[in-house]
């Protein structure tokens, strides 16, 4: 099982975020990154939004990133560690320029950019930047489809309902070969099928947890699933977010449980195929003590998973 490490104050989700987290700065961000690489940690994830309606500011929270200019600043403050993004809303942004962005940012730092796309669920969100919400899911296959295209193309050339481009050359090319890893978040059919087509991971959001194998054999039956190599990156305590981001409980994965019950609630995970996972932080004071913990994780829980 591989680990990654959940930044503070890259989001103020009122289910999750401790108060303390919001006077974390970017700075801090950077530090924590660089310590979070040296205990071992695989990966850290950045969220995406760019704004945030009124009506949904409550439980959602206004803090969040563009991702790809964030995971930059933490690739540039770190040497090792993979920096992806959770996720990255495609739609809303222009695929040519999406996909510059990600690989100047691979190619600066030395191959460790990945991306996890999605389409979204805040219709509002699509209306203040002007996107058709009902169109997002075809607008996401176009988008992904045109931005292999200008990473693996030494011509690009594309054609389609809403981007086109021809006779351009792009570079730089992303450094991993023969692109820089996508992975697909979201639940539906839809986005299962997009990462049978073109991902080598997945992120569950509301998928509960014994629902996993199912989806990952419907995901693997596609008929553009290759036997590729394949993430699944399930968070201990993705189960206390629900749909909009409304807070739900569940007493498998609660903050702050006995180090047996984590090993063994990954250990499950584990066997239904999830690959990545985190271990929520219980109550701590700020950012000492949550580093304290994460490095608790990495020392007592991490040589017990499978």
């Amino acid at each position: 099982m591989k680990f990654l490490f959940v930044m503070p104050h890259a989001m103020r989700l009122k289910a999750l975020t401790q108060p303390w987290e919001c006077q974390v700065t970017g700075p801090d961000q950077a530090e924590m990154a660089r310590c979070a690489e040296t205990l071992g940690y695989d990966m850290i994830a950045v969220p995406e939004h760019f704004v945030v309606p009124h009506s949904h500011v409550e439980v959602s929270g206004p803090h969040y990133f563009h991702s790809t200019v964030a995971q930059a600043f933490l690739a540039g403050a770190t040497r090792r560690i993979a920096v992806n993004s959770c996720v990255t809303l495609l739609p809303l942004q222009h695929p040519i320029v999406m996909a510059k962005a990600l690989a100047t940012a691979d190619w600066m730092s030395g191959g460790r950019i990945m991306v996890s796309f999605g389409v979204g669920w805040d219709a509002e969100e699509f209306a203040a930047l002007g996107v058709p919400f009902t169109e997002r899911g075809q607008m996401a296959d176009e988008y992904l489809a045109a931005i292999l295209e200008l990473w693996t193309s030494e011509s690009p050339s594309f054609e389609g309902r809403y981007v086109r481009f021809h006779d351009v050359a792009f570079e730089p090319k992303p450094v991993q070969q023969p692109h820089i890893p996508i992975w697909i978040g979201g639940d539906a059919d839809a986005p299962l099928r997009r990462a049978a087509r073109c991902a080598s991971g997945w992120i569950p959001f509301l998928t509960q947890p014994g629902d996993i194998p199912s989806r990952l054999d419907f995901l693997k039956s596609q008929p553009a699933f290759d036997g590729r190599p394949f993430e699944v990156c399930y968070g201990l305590g993705t189960s206390l977010i629900g749909e909009g981001h409304v807070g739900a409980d569940d007493p498998g994965q609660r903050p702050g449980m006995p180090a047996q019950q984590i090993v063994d609630t990954l250990g499950w995970f584990a066997s239904l195929g999830v690959t990545m996972t985190s271990v929520p932080i219980p109550p701590v004071d700020g950012m000492s003590a949550y580093l304290d913990y994460a490095q608790w994780v990495m020392e007592e829980i991490t040589p017990k998973v499978p």
